[in-house]
């Protein structure tokens, strides 16, 4: 009877029923002296409805029949507007079999509900495309607490995009991880790495969005951290030094994040690849595996990119060193070919320097 629970997570649908007689029985157990919490949950995330078109049609008799969207194509006027739909495959009704042709009305969008015959079944989905790819599109394609349309192309995305991870891991299974692995494993090591300026980019690229991803777990913005994950492995396969032993680190350590940020949302898929990797061998099984820490290291810079504009106007980037004072960040401006060309031998009126933004030179 200490505390309440952590977390609800219910349909809008949910709320009046289960929630206020969980609510209702707490108080009542409180009062009894049996509980000392109030509320039983600490927080409430009342998730949206899945929605899909609606087709019906009126028997003779005058009751409503309703077909499933996989039976019904959409009639369009001459704008692409939908203004109604018609049978593409035979189909039951109250007034007997309905042929392929027979005129049926749209209702719209609405919730996915059995009376309506509107939903998906998600087994058929799991026989196409897999377990994951169905979690993956229902958490990717709206925040938990809007409603979210359903969109079968949509679902192929996340299928293409699971493939790529499943490619990129084929692509890592033929280097040799025995020798890199133990250097993932032991944080201690990564500081002891020289890593060059590629892996030091990619780093920087992986644990900034690991940031991202942690603080949206954590919110529950599920969403974001697809897209986090999508960016990752755009870092990954765009990655190509793999000169020396640091750069190789920097892409498996890389790898082991982004398949511990999908974890939750595709646990089947990334568990056989931290298996076939041999990430389970020096960091434990997925499911115990630690969570992964945003490196600080890995986010401080060596260099920097200031935008460089001419009288406001913007005229290219300079890159200078993270540390470098305003006289050098100046000189380095005034030596840029495209400020030469503005400057035409003259000295410049002034040159403001916004650090780590841009340097304005007056001409």
């Amino acid at each position: 009877g200490g505390s309440g629970m952590d977390q609800y997570i219910g349909g809008i649908e949910h709320a009046i029923l289960h929630l206020l007689y969980a609510r209702f029985w707490t108080k009542v157990m409180r009062d009894l002296g049996l509980v000392k919490v109030d509320e039983p949950f600490t927080r409430l995330l009342t998730q949206g409805m899945v929605l899909n078109h609606i087709y019906s049609r009126r028997t003779a008799k005058g009751g409503k029949d309703y077909f499933w969207p996989k039976d019904v194509e959409h009639v369009l006027d001459g704008a692409g507007k939908i203004v109604g739909a018609r049978l593409i495959h035979p189909a039951e009704s109250g007034d007997g079999l309905l042929p392929v042709g027979t005129a049926i009305d749209y209702e719209g969008v609405g919730t996915m509900s059995k009376s309506k015959n509107n939903g998906v079944d998600p087994q058929e989905l799991i026989e196409k495309y897999g377990a994951d790819t169905a979690r993956l599109y229902t958490m990717f394609t709206s925040p938990p607490e809007l409603t979210l349309e359903w969109n079968d192309s949509a679902v192929e995305g996340s299928s293409r995009f699971l493939r790529r991870v499943w490619g990129f891991g084929s692509k890592l299974s033929t280097m040799d991880m025995e020798a890199v692995g133990p250097s993932v494993a032991r944080a201690a090591s990564l500081k002891d790495l020289e890593f060059g300026k590629h892996a030091k980019a990619l780093r920087l690229e992986i644990h900034g969005v690991l940031k991202q991803v942690d603080y949206d777990y954590q919110r529950m913005q599920y969403n974001t951290v697809v897209s986090g994950a999508m960016k990752m492995l755009n870092a990954l396969e765009g990655y190509k030094a793999l000169e020396d032993a640091g750069a190789q680190v920097a892409l498996i350590e890389g790898f082991s994040i982004l398949l511990r940020v999908l974890y939750p949302a595709t646990p089947h898929l990334t568990h056989v690849l931290w298996q076939e990797l041999g990430y389970a061998g020096t960091l434990g099984e997925l499911l115990d595996a630690p969570w992964p820490k945003v490196d600080p290291d890995a986010l401080k810079q060596d260099e920097i990119e200031l935008m460089l504009q001419v009288n406001g106007k913007l005229r290219g980037a300079i890159r200078v060193s993270a540390d470098a004072d305003k006289a050098t960040i100046e000189q380095v401006a005034l030596a840029n070919p495209e400020a030469q060309k503005y400057l035409q031998g003259a000295a410049p009126k002034k040159v403001i320097v916004v650090p780590g933004r841009l340097v304005n030179i007056v001409v």
